[in-house]
């Protein structure tokens, strides 16, 4: 089968390595040469995504069999034409154009299903935002409505900050839409992403959930299992079966979830493997979410998904602007005992770019705290130089 990324970054490479593991042709396609994915696909295309006639073009030029969508900077509404063209879009077109836009897949999720979310409102202009922080209250959080990696979001505590907020959110947004989700401040205890994996002939399946910390809007480490009640994951399932089955398709999902005194609260939505699920990149499961991600779409049957350790991931991240970085200490976190890294192979780095991640695995009955430490203790000895 033919495979068409749309996005080459270190999830779409993984899945590159999965897909190529067993014989399938993947064409990466990103909006820079020498993205990661790129490096280990059989071909590759450069071209803005967000450029729906160059799109259109080289899904005419590659014929392929599945598009996959890795980024959310993308004419996704041109992928109804390709489904009634024959091809399969992953996990499906709706899916495609739900979650790339927030405000859909918000909707979708508090509206329709009715699934508990924080109170939030939409905004087009700065006036607009203000009206919306006045109805959501202090503090909140804005978000762009087309973001990643949580560029463009910030948390607002006060009235001067609110035309801050808007300006850095439209600078942080993907794509051609100006508008933001602001947010009320949900008091959780933690946040997990529910990996999900849907289908075609089978049941959905559910990883072991995944813990993790944020700076900035983006994750910094993840682990698992995260601790959760088993009332709080039973909810956090249902809910994730309902979203998933109302958008369609098969593939692996990343659904967001926040735990409060008062229960579970969904958050977002990737329809793809999520970077927190890099910690399944330790051996955590039996299979890792790259390659449930591709065994879903092609419809190999995935039997069980089995947690076989506990692990941990931490980011590397680059602390300074290059067009050429280099890496140093990675013979230290080599010597490491059940430790393991992987370096991206990111052509330039920028202040807090995601450049590689630290892996620990230990046995079940480890304390997960234990694991989550050493992790971060590896990434702090290797160092990303201009």
């Amino acid at each position: 089968m033919k495979i068409l990324l749309l996005g080459s970054g270190e999830l779409g490479k993984e899945f590159t390595i999965a897909a190529q593991r067993i014989g399938q042709t993947v064409i990466a396609v990103d909006s820079y040469e020498n993205a990661p994915a790129m490096q280990v696909a059989h071909g590759f295309e450069v071209i803005n995504m967000l450029d729906g006639d160059a799109l259109d073009k080289i899904v005419a030029k590659h014929q392929p069999d599945f598009i996959v969508p890795e980024i959310e900077a993308i004419r996704t509404e041109r992928f109804y034409d390709y489904e009634k063209q024959g091809i399969t879009v992953v996990p499906s077109a709706k899916a495609a154009n739900f979650t790339m836009n927030r405000k859909a897949i918000r909707d979708l999720a508090a509206k329709e299903l009715g699934l508990r979310t924080a109170n939030y409102r939409y905004a087009t202009t700065a006036q607009e935002l203000h009206e919306g922080v006045e109805a959501v209250g202090m503090p909140c959080v804005v978000k762009p409505l087309m973001s990643s990696s949580g560029k463009g979001q910030s948390t607002i505590k006060t009235i001067a900050e609110i035309d801050k907020a808007w300006q850095y959110a439209v600078e942080g947004s993907r794509g051609d839409v100006v508008e933001v989700i602001v947010e009320a401040f949900v008091k959780f205890n933690s946040e997990i992403t529910l990996l999900t994996v849907v289908q075609n002939n089978n049941p959905t399946l559910f990883c072991a959930p995944i813990g993790h910390r944020q700076e900035r809007g983006d994750y910094q480490e993840s682990w698992q299992p995260a601790k959760i009640s088993d009332k709080d994951l039973y909810e956090a399932q249902d809910m994730a079966e309902k979203v998933t089955e109302a958008l369609g398709g098969a593939g692996l999902f990343g659904v967001e979830f926040f735990l409060a005194d008062d229960g579970v609260y969904f958050s977002e939505l990737s329809p793809r493997p999520h970077d927190t699920g890099m910690v399944t990149l330790a051996g955590t499961q039996n299979f890792n979410e790259f390659e449930l991600h591709l065994r879903a779409i092609l419809s190999l049957p995935i039997f069980e998904i089995t947690l076989e350790k506990a692990g941990a991931s931490a980011v590397i991240a680059a602390s300074e602007n290059s067009e050429n970085p280099s890496y140093s200490g990675l013979n230290k976190i080599a010597s490491l005992p059940k430790t393991d890294f992987r370096i991206f192979g990111k052509p330039t780095s920028r202040p807090y770019r995601r450049m590689g991640v630290a892996l620990v695995n230990d046995t079940l009955d480890t304390p997960i705290e234990e694991v989550v430490e050493k992790t971060k203790e590896a990434a702090k000895l290797v160092t990303v130089h201009p």
